[in-house]
């Protein structure tokens, strides 16, 4: 087994060292590991510098996950690079879509035993990627409340075993009664979904499934397929925010007659000012953007032969 460089984020918070302890145990007994932590892009950068021909294997969630393929991505060494997952995070969703156990100890065998998996990568027009998802509207609104929301219920709990991952329902739930409408054109793979002339609730980009750790927001959306999953929520009214909130932690959001739901390689939002939310990360106000799929851009290791 090539050796391992292990990264964690020492900012991050959530990720326990006795937990951590028991999945670098469990590598350790196949190879030689090297455990790194970064606290800013710089020493994230010098760590990737130095990992040479390691494998990096990932500890953390979404975040860190993204800011490793995004660092990558920068240094023009994605391309060839192999990652591993140790989901340490509070809502590990790019771990769930890619069936990557959320036990440490279990999740370590994977990358010992497991089978390197083409993913793809989200890229808009001025190089900021997107590993797991990205939406606009309500969806932003609510990772910025549910963020809140999982630090408080972080607490209530021991150690992974907390409320933390109901945030985002919650943050969902407040956006829904009092959400950011925007007006937007979305187009997918040039095809008008909608315009400006009707306000939506949320349009999303999935590359994974799920987001707040564990709410299926683009349900369909697979990694390696070559393709996002799009979708735009037209539940503007005031019982129609609250059915689709309830269906959307239901899993049964897409089936409604106000919700716009397909497949592409290319998606662009323009139009007044929004906020986005990529892999748990806010930015914005924005008025344009347009996100495309890289195919297999890396490879992730995941159960399986």
């Amino acid at each position: 087994m090539d050796p391992l460089l292990v990264i964690t984020n020492s900012g991050a918070g959530t990720a326990d060292d006795e937990t951590l302890a028991a999945a670098l145990r469990v590598l350790r007994e196949k190879c030689s590991v090297e455990v790194t932590a970064t606290a800013d892009p710089g020493e994230l950068d010098s760590a990737l510098h130095r990992a040479g021909g390691r494998r990096i294997v990932v500890a953390g969630g979404d975040g860190s996950m993204h800011a490793v393929v995004a660092a990558l991505y920068r240094r023009n060494d994605l391309e060839d690079a192999v990652l591993g997952l140790l989901p340490l995070g509070t809502g590990n969703d790019f771990a769930r879509t890619n069936h990557i156990p959320l036990d440490v100890e279990e999740a370590a065998r994977v990358i010992l035993e497991g089978t390197p998996r083409p993913m793809d990568l989200i890229v808009d027009e001025v190089g900021e990627i997107v590993v797991n998802n990205v939406h606009a509207g309500a969806g932003a609104q609510a990772s910025r409340r549910g963020a809140r929301w999982k630090d408080r219920l972080h607490q209530i709990g021991v150690g992974k075993v907390n409320l933390g991952k109901l945030g985002y329902p919650i943050g969902a739930l407040q956006a829904a009664v009092q959400p950011p409408f925007i007006r937007v054109r979305v187009e997918a793979d040039g095809e008008v979904l909608v315009d400006l002339d009707e306000p939506i609730l949320m349009v999303a980009v999935g590359n994974g499934a799920d987001v707040g750790g564990g709410t299926a927001l683009t349900p369909g959306a697979d990694p390696g397929d070559g393709k996002v999953d799009v979708m735009v929520s037209r539940s503007v009214g005031p019982l129609a925010r609250v059915a689709y909130a309830a269906a959307l932690v239901a899993g049964r959001h897409t089936k409604r007659d106000d919700v716009i739901y397909q497949r592409a390689t290319t998606v662009s939002v323009s139009g007044e000012q929004f906020w986005c939310s990529a892999d748990g990360e806010i930015y914005g106000p924005e008025r344009h953007r347009t996100w495309r799929i890289q195919p297999s851009a890396y490879r992730l290791v995941v159960p399986g032969p």
